[in-house]
């Protein structure tokens, strides 16, 4: 009876291994694609037309900043990654274990999903907004002297947010933030990872955008432009046109399916070698 039952209950992967596994993925997603998410950034941010697409925006930022201010951001980017899908993985593994059945072992598909819906809430305003707030505003700084800029690095620019507009001032744009980060695929496998980070980015397009307007503009005197996410989709379809609402898009179409692909296929790597290593059950 006692090895019918050691049989039936087969060994999991802990969730501090997923969460790992998912931290590890996430720093190799965010150094291969760090350039695409800058020329996304660049081009949502760009009202008057100075750059004619993704190529030219690129070229642009190459010529007049350097090569390397294609990995602008790159350190907050990374660390937001890591700590989002270490959060995410993690949480989502004790969500789950909490709606698993005690007789069967097996979650339902209505506690996967809230198990998705709490761990994706909890990691955009935990972490995401902050992290994505210090990143969009070292990647919108334009020139070659660091001397000249406004945000010397990611410390330094989250102290002088904090410093010229309070605490909260890191959590702007976090509610566009929550709707736009629905185009992360709950999903476990590479291929199904990329299939459905292509669908997302079309629909989340405008919150997209509005999140990194309200992102970028500094509270620092004068009044705010934009005042709030619906205020800023008004004032962007009045001023630019409904297209604008989808500023970026193809970069971001470019960076979210090969982004989830890299990230589910480093962390299936990582937790293949952990149930090789240590789950690995001998024959009887």
């Amino acid at each position: 009876m006692s090895q019918e039952s050691s049989n039936d209950k087969k060994p999991t992967i802990p969730p501090y291994m997923k969460a790992i596994s998912g931290s590890l993925g996430g720093v190799v997603e965010a150094s291969c694609l760090q350039p695409i998410d800058v020329i996304k950034t660049r081009l949502q941010l760009d009202r008057s037309g100075n750059y004619k697409g993704i190529i030219h925006c690129g070229s642009t930022i190459v010529r007049t900043e350097g090569f390397r201010a294609l990995w602008k951001g790159l350190t907050p980017f990374a660390t937001h990654l890591t700590l989002k899908y270490t959060l995410r993985m993690g949480s989502n593994a004790v969500f789950q274990s909490a709606f698993k059945d005690s007789e069967t072992g097996k979650v339902s598909n209505h506690g996967r999903l809230l198990s998705g819906f709490g761990a994706g809430v909890l990691e955009a305003l935990a972490i995401v907004t902050p992290f994505e707030v210090v990143k969009i505003r070292l990647q919108q700084q334009k020139g070659l002297s660091p001397e000249l800029l406004k945000y010397k690095g990611p410390i330094h620019c989250a102290r002088t947010i904090i410093r010229e507009e309070g605490v909260l001032g890191l959590w702007a744009g976090d509610c566009p933030n929550c709707h736009a980060k629905w185009d992360k695929p709950g999903s476990h496998s590479m291929i199904s990872g990329f299939l459905a980070g292509t669908v997302g980015p079309v629909c989340t397009g405008p919150f997209d955008v509005v999140k990194t307007r309200l992102m970028a503009q500094s509270r620092e005197g004068g009044e705010l432009k934009y005042k709030g996410m619906v205020h800023a989709i008004r004032t962007i379809y009045a001023e630019e046109g409904l297209l604008a609402l989808w500023k970026g898009l193809l970069p971001r179409l470019m960076r979210i399916p090969p982004g989830q692909a890299i990230m589910w296929a480093v962390a299936d790597q990582i937790t293949g070698l952990y149930e090789r290593r240590y789950l690995h059950v001998a024959p009887s």
